[in-house]
């Protein structure tokens, strides 16, 4: 059988269920992209409030692009199982906190009757670097913008500011820097081409918080279903596997009411800018140099790259004595106590993290990861440098290249000099816009080591 509210019962006793009345709430937050990473944070944090007593925030999901996570969840009433991992352990927990999901292309009338009415607060976002749509200045464009969330959610405001509604609160939570601004920017620049009162609405009455979120979620592979449902004895097709980890940094900017998070976990500041920073630098950026340098090492997970002798040494230099020395942290904010835990987080075999997944949309990635390190930095860095080297491998051997760029950076890299990629990337009309421009020094630096991989990638 599938996981349903009607055999929650059969469950093993030991699995945590809704204790509230899903039914009696409110569909309070509309959530853009709800797949693992928004199930196993926004809906896991919405979920533990409702338990708490909390009212109307029951979450509608919308999938851009895809049904499939409609197709899991749907059918079993938006019930999902969490379960978090660590060493030898696992506890699952039912999370009640989804309605339902809605697909773009299929459903795009019941989206905006989502938004448009009183009952919801928040529209929130995890549809990944490139589902913002932004051209190679950071700017919107506005071809793409068309099949993404702006039409959708411009039609539902328009609607509210019509009625006399109050405005919504957009929360990334995507890893952008700044991402309440970039949000802000991007919805601004869509309404003031289409809409310029509308616009002038949206600013004086929507808010755009920045946010920090941290906690790894690999994909869900079929054997961790299989597993998990000779464990319950249901099939959950939704399933999603975390690890115990979580933190959720939200500057204190909202439109209106909202759950009290902070009760469950995370922190509302007046500035996210110290926690996102260390966060993308060092931790985001410690993930792409095991992505891609562990692919080149023949390695599939993190936690097989981070302990490769070769590999460690390198990721601890780029924490340390790269990133680290970037960030202005923030009151009781301690750096190296965060590359200690992110050690113990990357070793932890029970996640699985496949480095391909990881990899996945470098050119998205890359400029806040290591291009602002480098920027930044008043010496040079070997280790990213070396990332650097170990992405022009990926973009040229690869056997996958999973990239919104991806025929751009194949051409500029596949059978050119290291020279020549690294200008048509990172020149003044490079294909990655950053502050960064590579040194005659950096160049030399990234085609060694580009040599060096090579010869490592076939003895490994």
């Amino acid at each position: 059988m599938r996981l349903s509210p009607e055999n929650l019962g059969s469950l093993p006793k030991q699995v945590v269920r809704p204790s509230y009345d899903r039914e009696g709430q409110a569909v309070g937050i509309v959530h853009f992209g709800l797949g693992a990473f928004a199930r196993a944070h926004i809906a896991a944090f919405c979920d533990a409030a409702m338990r708490e007593g909390e009212r109307d925030w029951m979450i509608a999901g919308v999938s851009l692009r895809s049904a499939d996570v409609a197709d899991q969840l749907n059918p079993q009433s938006g019930l999902y199982t969490l379960t978090q991992r660590s060493g030898d352990t696992a506890q699952s927990r039912v999370i009640g906190s989804v309605k339902e999901v809605l697909v773009a292309d299929a459903d795009r009338g019941a989206i905006i009757k989502r938004i448009a009415p009183p009952d919801c607060k928040i529209v929130s976002f995890t549809v990944t670097e490139k589902g913002y749509c932004r051209d190679g200045e950071g700017g919107l464009d506005f071809v793409a913008a068309q099949h993404s969330f702006y039409p959708l959610l411009a039609a539902a405001l328009q609607q509210r500011m019509q009625v006399g509604l109050p405005g919504l609160t957009l929360l990334s939570c995507d890893n952008l820097p700044e991402n309440g601004a970039q949000i802000s920017a991007l919805m601004g620049a869509w309404l003031a081409r289409e809409d310029a009162a509308l616009g002038d609405w949206f600013r004086s009455e929507c808010s755009c918080p920045s946010t920090m979120v941290d906690r790894i979620v690999p994909a869900t592979a079929d054997t961790d279903r299989q597993a998990l449902a000779g464990q319950l004895g249901l099939r959950d097709e939704g399933a999603i596997f975390t690890e115990r980890f979580t933190q959720w940094v939200i500057e204190d900017n909202f439109a209106a009411t909202r759950p009290a998070w902070e009760k469950h976990g995370a922190q509302i500041v007046s500035d996210v800018a110290p926690f996102e920073t260390a966060k993308l630098r060092m931790l985001n950026g410690a993930h792409s140099f095991l992505a891609y340098a562990g692919l080149c090492a023949g390695h599939e997970f993190v936690h097989q790259a981070v302990r490769d002798p070769d590999i460690r040494p390198a990721v601890e230099h780029l924490m340390i004595r790269e990133a680290a020395p970037t960030i202005a942290a923030a009151k009781g904010q301690d750096l190296s106590a965060y590359h200690s835990a992110l050690l113990a987080r990357f070793e932890d075999a029970a996640l699985n993290h496949r480095l391909a997944q990881i990899a996945m949309d470098g050119s998205q990635k890359i400029p806040q990861r290591w291009l602002e390190v480098l920027a930044a930095s008043s010496q040079q860095c070997p280790a990213i440098l070396t990332g650097i080297a170990a992405w022009l491998i990926h973009i040229e051997q690869g056997d996958v290249l999973d990239d919104p760029l991806a025929q751009a950076l194949r051409k500029a890299v596949c059978g050119q000099p290291v020279s020549s990629a690294i200008e048509a990337l990172f020149g003044k009309s490079g294909l990655i816009s950053s502050a960064w421009k590579p040194s005659a020094q950096d160049i030399t630096f990234i085609e060694q080591a580009r040599t060096e991989l090579g010869k490592w990638r076939e003895v490994k």
